[in-house]
């Protein structure tokens, strides 16, 4: 049977934790809740018969405690260049709609947000290097943010790490990197020097395509 929905591309995390951020491994945060940011730039994809390549998008997100817990808000942001059709089916995607319960993070994260806020149309330029670890974004005067390679304490050079999940309803492999974030959109984050990490995106409605 066809895929229902597919996308192919790269995506940029940064959120409170510290580096590494313990909520990959099942354990509580750093600060005993959680607010994060994600980008992604879709590469390849579709939603039915509708063409997501060269698409970008962008979430907020909220937690009061663990994100296990529930009571988080979220808010999608589209970018300006895409057309209606294409925002609706990134919209029906990041929300966990059309998605096979628990199988990728759109719809875990979404089931933890009771509150969604109304979507935001507005230019996004974003830059992702998954092997520098490098991240650009900006989407208009609401966000702005990067990320970038840890510095290593002692040595001064850059220090590599990465996250494996065999089983990850996100990724596979991520490379970790440090982040800076200030967005002032219904969700306002101010993250300076906390965990990112950048991955490739590839997912169907089922999850993780490994």
């Amino acid at each position: 049977m066809p895929d229902r929905w597919r996308l192919r591309g790269v995506e940029w995390t940064n959120c409170n934790c510290a580096f590494g951020c313990p909520c990959q491994f099942n354990s509580p945060s750093t600060h005993g809740h959680c607010e994060a940011i994600g980008a992604a730039l879709v590469h390849e994809g579709h939603f039915g018969d509708v063409r997501l390549d060269g698409t970008r998008f962008v979430l907020l997100f909220q937690w009061p405690g663990e994100i296990a817990q529930g009571n988080g808000t979220r808010q999608l942001i589209l970018d300006v260049g895409a057309s209606a059709a294409q925002q609706d089916a990134l919209r029906r995607i990041t929300s966990g709609e059309d998605t096979a319960p628990g199988s990728t993070h759109f719809h875990v994260f979404s089931s933890t947000c009771p509150r969604e806020l109304d979507p935001i149309v507005a230019p996004i330029e974003l830059m992702i290097d998954v092997e520098a670890r490098k991240t650009r974004l900006r989407v208009g005067e609401l966000i702005e943010a990067e990320g970038n390679p840890i510095v290593d304490p002692f040595g001064g050079g850059e220090f590599r790490g990465a996250i494996e999940l065999p089983h990850g309803f996100e990724f596979t492999h991520a490379e970790v990197a440090r982040g800076r974030t200030r967005a002032r959109a219904g969700i306002e984050l101010d993250l300076t020097e906390s965990h990112a990490h950048v991955n490739v995106l590839h997912m169907t409605q089922d999850g993780v395509v490994r």
